[in-house]
């Protein structure tokens, strides 16, 4: 028996979606069928890959989102809802880093990582999911999804982004904090996990001396590439997972097996 997964109808939003994971998270959904609202603080480059994805057929809208600001995610959400429809699938992916010694840390330093990736992740879902229980109490068979983006750095610490690793556990404590609590509603929240991925803002690294030493410790020898996370992004916005609730489940090629 073969399953299809087919999200025809559905309008998913994704954070962060102006470039790397998120803007591959949004061409896989719409690929697959979705309606894809995008959303970053970067308008032009949503617009670019508007066209990107409508070119192969799919269908997008954009939306200005800053995370740090809830005035923000809050019209943010409004918008998405005018121009698309009521989200069924959040994907939680904003985030950022930076590349420094405990001992180095500024007061503004943490604050730009954990706005981003522990407050604002935390505050986008929070609004996204009043809207999804709303929704929820006039049909009770209607499911949502919302999927967090964390990293191996929340289960496991990594040298020089103490907070960058601070801030993903807090995403992972959260992600089941949110399951247990919005579950009765048919919100299934589960976060994923990746390893070392590819994308445009780390490439340059990987081909340095010190990134070719990192990538000889993995144990394939390899960064992942975005679109490896395609299957896992599908399964847990699929309407198939229904029993996959508070799951924190790694893409990392084996890394945390070592």
């Amino acid at each position: 028996m073969g399953i299809e997964v087919n999200f025809e109808g559905k309008i998913a939003l994704v954070t962060g979606a102006s470039s790397g994971l998120g803007a591959r998270f949004a061409k896989a959904l719409a690929g697959a069928g979705a309606q894809v609202v995008l959303a970053s603080r970067r308008g032009d480059r949503l617009k670019e890959l508007r066209a990107e994805i409508e070119a192969d057929g799919g269908a997008a809208h954009v939306v200005t989102l800053d995370v740090t600001d809830l005035a923000s995610i809050k019209s943010a959400l409004a918008h998405a809802e005018t121009e698309a429809g009521p989200i069924d699938i959040l994907v939680n992916n904003s985030g950022v880093s930076t590349t420094q010694r405990l001992l180095d840390v500024t007061p503004e330093d943490y604050s730009y990582v954990m706005d981003t990736n522990l407050r604002g992740s935390f505050f986008v879902a929070q609004q996204a999911a009043k809207r999804m229980i709303q929704r929820a109490k006039g049909d009770p068979k209607k499911q949502h999804r919302i999927i967090n983006i964390a990293s191996v750095a929340g289960l496991r610490v990594l040298p020089q982004i103490g907070v960058y690793c601070m801030s993903k556990a807090g995403v992972v404590q959260m992600t089941k904090a949110m399951a247990v609590e919005w579950g009765k509603y048919n919100i299934n929240v589960n976060a994923i996990c990746p390893g070392y991925i590819s994308t445009e803002i780390n490439e340059e690294y990987f081909a340095t001396e010190q990134g070719k030493k990192l990538i000889d410790m993995l144990p394939r020898k390899r960064p992942g590439k975005p679109e490896d996370l395609d299957g896992l992004l599908l399964l847990l916005a699929a309407e198939e997972s229904h029993f996959i609730n508070g799951a924190i489940i790694t893409a990392d090629d084996g890394m945390m097996a070592q």
